[in-house]
């Protein structure tokens, strides 16, 4: 009965709700960036926007480990992925300036994939090397004064919630760059949203940040090395699941 609650107040109020919070934000979002730059428009705007999502679906984000940031540190940030819910869980409660590195579909959704783009989020053709390459060279020139850039090195959603293999651009362009690694947890999105599926529940996502890992050594095995050791971190909190979650204060 509850779970029929849900649903129906999802579609009668969530969705309406959110598309004229996306369509408002949109507007706002295009209005400032020419004047205030990215970074603060989408604090200003897309924060705000996932922070809202998140409230109004019932979830609560809980983090561990933000003794682990440096707010003046620009770090290449490696997360697993579970759901679309992943996305909101980060934007609005890492605390972090971050740019997305997304597969270039993701340009094509309405609003939202032009909205990514002002605010300087980078699309990969994945079928295209040479401009995939060509827009992470790109990206490399907005990583300062702790803007950092955001992988999910998977490549794509987990259907199962096991942890899959790893790409390698992310520790490749950590090697370049000489910035440290950012391994990421996200649990709990997936129950939130499955994948294949619009049937969302509430319930609490969780955010856990590791030790940052430096690349060491300018060779394919450092990066094969740093590639490990992340996905090691990332793996030791989904498999054990024991942190002492604290609600997000920010």
């Amino acid at each position: 009965m509850v779970n029929a609650l849900f649903f129906v107040y999802c579609w009668l109020v969530f969705v309406p709700l959110m598309v004229l919070a996306t369509v408002a934000l949109w507007i706002l979002c295009m209005a400032l960036s020419p004047f205030v730059g990215p970074r603060r428009a989408g604090r200003l705007t897309a924060v705000p926007w996932s922070r809202l999502g998140l409230l109004l679906s019932g979830v609560s984000v809980h983090i561990h480990g933000r003794e682990q940031l440096d707010p003046d540190q620009s770090y290449v940030i490696v997360a697993n992925h579970l759901s679309q819910y992943d996305i909101w869980v980060l934007y609005g409660h890492l605390g972090v300036d971050f740019r997305w590195v997304m597969k270039q579909e993701l340009r094509r959704v309405p609003l939202i994939g032009y909205a990514c783009e002002v605010l300087g989020h980078i699309f990969i053709d994945r079928s295209n090397h040479e401009q995939a390459l060509a827009s992470l060279e790109n990206a490399k020139r907005q990583l300062v004064g702790g803007t950092s850039i955001l992988f999910f090195p998977e490549g794509t959603r987990s259907r199962s919630g096991e942890l899959l293999a790893f790409k390698k651009g992310a520790f490749r362009m950590a090697q370049d760059l000489e910035l440290p690694i950012l391994p990421v947890t996200l649990t709990g999105t997936r129950d939130i949203l499955p994948p294949d599926t619009l049937r969302m529940q509430p319930g609490p996502a969780r955010i856990t940040l590791h030790t940052p890992i430096i690349v060491d050594g300018d060779d394919e095995q450092a990066v094969e090395n740093a590639m490990a050791i992340s996905r090691r971190a990332i793996a030791s909190a989904l498999e054990s699941g024991q942190f002492s979650p604290q609600p997000d204060s920010h």
